[in-house]
């Protein structure tokens, strides 16, 4: 669908607390294509607005954790962690101007598989970049200046996805950059235009603006349910994807913090990078460690009954939420692959027995809307 053709406001005020898909195997999003890779198995999804389209892997490879935050990684290690993943299938990579090297090693991988891999690997790989800029005038010298950096690190003509971030709403400014960014992709330099931490708010008006963009990236996880309370409605009126992150809470839904005790020194592991440091604080906002607990035991007990690991229930229930087209799973690349679990999402069916417990579990959290806002509010209030 393309974006709005006329000055048209939608209201939210039918729109339940919490709405879930009772189905595990059907995408509720409009205009939304899917592409099997084998049988059963949907592991890419097209992306289209108008005009615009571009296919994504529904598991995609975040990159955030290249930022330094967590430590030195290795660069050629890490480039063939990449190599790894885009062999396996999982062919889209997630990064941004700030996220350290991440353009940078992309660029690097980019080459090797134009050199080493068979065209048919190359027309999959996608790289989404964020643009994440100071509050500065937004001119078209200033943004197509700070394009051109992403586009000359990542060694490509046009970039796959940019997605566009804003921080100050009482600045307009976000407005002229999306216009911007629109001349750019009309020129080449970039494929699609898309936002990320944008709120249905500014959704609607950035729509009410006849600027066309396929998808707003936000965090969206079990624990944090608030995209599905205003923003997947408007999604599926004009036909804007979602892209998750957190939606593994940066590991801590996984085995490894089941009954662990993190409130005694070296008693169980450490909440010591900025990704965990993050969603703990999401869970505290959410209803603290111990109901996290209960939260663990139920999907620990729907893994066991499907024979995968917690992680994975995770990713599968985001993704079958309503005008969910991928998620997002951090990548520690030379340290740490996640390329079983991913690719037991693709086969996991989470039956209504596993929806219903998952649900209950998660109504005896407060709710965050009320409590931290909207998408990306998290980012804009003190």
């Amino acid at each position: 669908m393309a974006a709005f053709s006329t000055l048209t406001r939608f209201t939210f005020n039918s729109i339940p607390t919490r709405t879930h898909s009772h189905n595990a195997t059907k995408i509720h999003c409009s205009n939304v294509s899917v592409t099997n890779t084998n049988a059963s198995e949907n592991h890419e999804i097209t992306l289209s607005n108008g005009t615009d389209s571009l296919n994504i892997c529904r598991v995609l490879n975040g990159m955030w954790q290249t930022s330094g935050a967590w430590g030195r990684i290795d660069r050629d290690d890490a480039v063939e962690a990449m190599l790894r993943y885009a062999d396996a299938g999982f062919s889209t990579f997630d990064m941004a101007d700030h996220y350290g090297p991440a353009e940078d090693l992309y660029g690097i991988f980019i080459n090797r598989v134009r050199r080493e891999r068979p065209p048919q690997l190359l027309e999959k790989v996608r790289g989404l970049t964020k643009w994440v800029p100071p509050p500065v005038k937004m001119t078209s010298s200033y943004v197509r200046d700070s394009i051109n950096v992403s586009r000359k690190r990542m060694d490509v003509e046009s970039l796959d996805m940019l997605q566009f971030h804003w921080w100050d709403y009482s600045n307009s400014g976000y407005l002229d950059a999306l216009k911007h960014l629109t001349d750019l992709k009309g020129e080449g330099k970039i494929k699609t235009v898309a936002l990320t931490n944008f709120d249905t708010e500014r959704l609607q008006i950035i729509l009410e603006n006849e600027i066309p963009v396929l998808s707003n990236q936000v965090q969206h996880s079990i624990v944090d349910m608030r995209p599905q309370q205003k923003m997947a409605e408007l999604c599926q009126l004009t036909g804007v994807k979602l892209i998750t992150y957190g939606t593994v809470m940066g590991g801590l839904l996984s085995e490894k913090f089941l009954d662990a005790n993190i409130n005694i020194p070296f008693a169980g592991p450490a909440i010591n990078t900025p990704s965990l440091q993050k969603y703990k604080r999401m869970i505290d906002a959410w209803g603290g460690w111990n109901l996290f607990q209960g939260l663990l035991r139920t999907l620990k007990k729907v893994a066991s009954k499907h024979g995968v690991s917690i992680p994975t229930v995770a990713v599968k229930y985001v993704l079958d939420q309503t005008a969910v087209a991928g998620s997002m799973v951090g990548v520690r690349l030379g340290l740490s692959e996640h390329i079983k679990d991913s690719n037991a999402i693709f086969s996991l069916v989470l039956d209504e027995e596993d929806v219903n417990s998952i649900r209950e579990a998660t109504a005896k959290g407060k709710d965050l809307l009320k409590v931290i806002g909207d998408c990306g509010d998290e980012y804009r209030r003190a």
